[in-house]
């Protein structure tokens, strides 16, 4: 065992804790009314969040199990120090009032999280009746729905009848949360033997993401031949975006749009038949559920 002086283990048990207290609150403290874009962004990255909800299942994975897993080192390999550190601080009354506060304030930190998510779970359940990343089902008519492409053609849902499609929202001026979207979504595809289905991006920013600069996203999004990107007037966007019930809230300052990281599948109808909000974990599941072209219709339970 690796022998520390005096202090040094109690004193990164202490750094463990402030790491955890900081992290529990960048994913789950109350921002207001209006959330920051920054943290907005932070928020879905790390944890997976929607505006205002709960980190997905890897959000949860990540929150519960790093700190458990610094504990486990910490008592690895200075396991012997920290008992010795925690009895010196039990025999001294000044740092015995000083462990007192600092356990006092966790349970006062632990019940107030534990509201949080309460509330927000609450919330969630109350608005979609389902938590974060678990696809919902539905039929929705999604192919009267036309908007211009990255090669400047009018393009419409209805042009992938015949075949399954998946359809997200970005927009270019983000740099976190959207190309991660893209990402996954092409990764889950690969995974799921799908390149059949092509993936078509609506753009939630028309203001910046006119169809002049769709080719540029096109690329820098590494989208295949037969996927799209699609934006036109803003007022064809926005009464699209509502239409599909996609929630967005647009800064006025800089621009740029706080939206949920949402997911649609659609049949071979031009349906939507599955629905993500806020994590996409199960697109590659969804889609191997999908049936192939021309081999059925609707989606099969997941």
């Amino acid at each position: 065992m690796i022998r520390s002086r005096h202090g040094v283990a109690s004193l990164a048990l202490l750094l463990i804790l402030v790491i955890t207290a900081a992290w529990w609150a960048l994913a789950l403290w109350p921002a207001g009314a209006v959330e920051p874009t920054w943290l907005l962004r932070t928020r879905a990255a790390c944890f997976g969040s929607v505006p205002g909800g709960l980190p997905d299942t890897g959000g949860w994975i990540l929150l519960i199990g790093e700190p458990i897993g610094m504990l486990g080192v910490l008592l690895a390999v200075w396991g012997g120090s920290l008992r010795d550190d925690l009895r010196r601080m039990r025999s001294d009354r000044r740092w015995r009032r000083i462990m007192v506060t600092v356990v006092v304030a966790a349970l006062v930190g632990v019940a107030a999280l534990g509201r949080r998510v309460a509330f927000a779970a609450g919330l969630r359940t109350a608005a979609l009746g389902t938590l974060p990343g678990t696809p919902t089902h539905v039929d929705m008519d999604a192919s009267v729905f036309a908007l211009i492409d990255q090669q400047g053609r009018r393009t419409s849902l209805a042009d992938f009848q015949g075949r399954p499609v998946l359809l997200t929202f970005a927009f270019g001026h983000c740099t976190t949360v959207c190309p991660t979207i893209v990402h996954d979504i092409r990764i889950a595809r690969a995974a799921a033997g799908r390149p059949d289905v092509p993936l078509v991006i609506i753009s939630v920013d028309p203001w910046r993401d006119t169809p002049a600069r769709l080719p540029s996203l096109a690329s820098e999004w590494r989208l295949g031949p037969e996927d799209r990107v699609l934006s036109g007037s803003v007022e064809e966007v926005e009464r699209t975006l509502d239409a599909l019930g996609v929630g967005r809230r647009r800064d006025g300052t800089n621009g740029n749009v706080d939206h949920a990281g949402t997911v649609m599948v659609l049949d071979d109808r031009g349906h939507v038949v599955w629905r993500l909000d806020g994590g996409w974990g199960r697109v590659k599941e969804l889609l191997a559920a999908m049936p192939r072209s021309g081999s059925g219709n609707g989606g099969q339970e997941p």
